[in-house]
């Protein structure tokens, strides 16, 4: 089934607008900007400016190994649910989450694989992204 290019881009877009919104309503904050990368079987998402205050404090204090693990517990917990955004956005079952966090600079990423496209994927080596600026609070888009 050939996607073309605007749909992967719109898909893309969805999708971080969809993770960042997640974030925000598990942890009362969302990323300010979020980019996420379709390609082929992968779907990436890069969440920018992710911590809380409380984190901020910690991270300050040298605590960034608790904050780490705090993130990738919260990340597990959540992975149905993240996968399940993606599954109904892009048509597609993820087969696999992987989720990192860092410090310098403040980001996230989120990683999707998808099941193999019956018959192969289309795309060949195109790169789809969908640039997702969010604003505090509300998940819309603001370019």
């Amino acid at each position: 089934m050939e996607i073309a290019v605007p749909e992967r881009a719109r898909q893309a877009k969805a999708v971080g607008n969809a993770i960042t919104k997640l974030h925000r309503e598990h942890y009362g904050r969302g990323a300010t900007t979020t980019r996420t990368l379709y390609q082929r079987d992968y779907v990436v998402c890069f969440l920018e400016d992710i911590y809380t205050p409380v984190e901020r404090t910690l991270i300050e204090a040298g605590k960034h190994e608790d904050v780490k693990h705090t993130r990738q517990s919260f990340q597990m917990v959540m992975r149905e649910r993240f996968a399940e955004v993606v599954e109904e956005i892009t048509g597609r079952t993820v087969i696999q989450f992987m989720s990192q966090v860092c410090f310098e600079p403040d980001m996230a990423a989120e990683v999707f694989v998808l099941e193999p496209a019956p018959g192969g994927d289309v795309e060949h080596d195109s790169l789809v992204e969908g640039d997702g600026r969010v604003t505090e609070g509300d998940g819309r888009s603001a370019g």
